[in-house]
């Protein structure tokens, strides 16, 4: 496996691509597909069907479907309960799809671990931003955040293929940062009760 300009590029479009699966499930593989559908990129061999005609009319749909329904308070948190497990598969798809490594052991285990578990890490932090909007606001301010990752998906599945590398080190940084929060939060409620167990004590 060589690791040449155009293979890091390629890779680091996929993780890119499967990174922005995370905020919306659909709208990165309707970018992606109507990118090799206009020759702007190809996908691999095995996944060329991703952008056929057929393919492309359901994306479409899905990513309206998708777009729509995070507008309304409410649906959108029973959404985010099968969000995360989409969202991985879709970015392991397009992750493998799109890195281009001989292995298919190997391109399917990078697309695994790099594009689904980045997708679906990405997917459970939008999903506690929302749930905690949702307290806050009543759902009210659900539409900021839904329309703020819209905006991040859109946008990022764009400068994926204008700017890989640099969208894929943003992501990387960015899984880090929701680690760091999710750790922070479960680490406060333990201490918040281990803290009123004391006091019960």
């Amino acid at each position: 496996m060589n690791f040449d300009v155009q293979t890091i590029t390629a890779t680091a479009l996929g993780i890119a691509l499967a990174a922005c699966c995370g905020f919306r499930v659909f709208v990165p593989m309707l970018v992606a597909s109507l990118a090799s559908k206009f020759h702007i990129f190809n996908f691999a061999e095995s996944f060329s069907w991703l952008s056929s005609t057929p393919v492309l009319v359901a994306l479409g749909a899905a990513t309206f479907v998708e777009i729509a329904a995070y507008y309304v308070p409410f649906i959108d948190n029973i959404l985010d309960t099968v969000a995360a497990p989409a969202a991985g598969i879709a970015g392991t798809l397009l992750a493998t799809s799109v890195i281009p490594i001989d292995n298919e052991w190997m391109k399917w285990i990078i697309g695994i671990v790099a594009g689904g578990g980045g997708a679906s890490l990405i997917s459970s932090g939008t999903g506690l931003l929302r749930l905690f909007s949702s307290k806050a606001t009543l759902g009210t301010g659900n539409a900021v955040v839904a329309t703020g990752e819209n905006t991040a998906a859109i946008g990022g599945s764009i400068l994926a293929f204008l700017i890989p590398i640099i969208m894929a080190i943003l992501f990387v940084l960015f899984f880090f940062w929701i680690i760091k929060k999710i750790y922070n939060r479960f680490t406060k409620k333990n201490t918040q009760k281990q803290k009123d167990a004391e006091l019960l004590a």
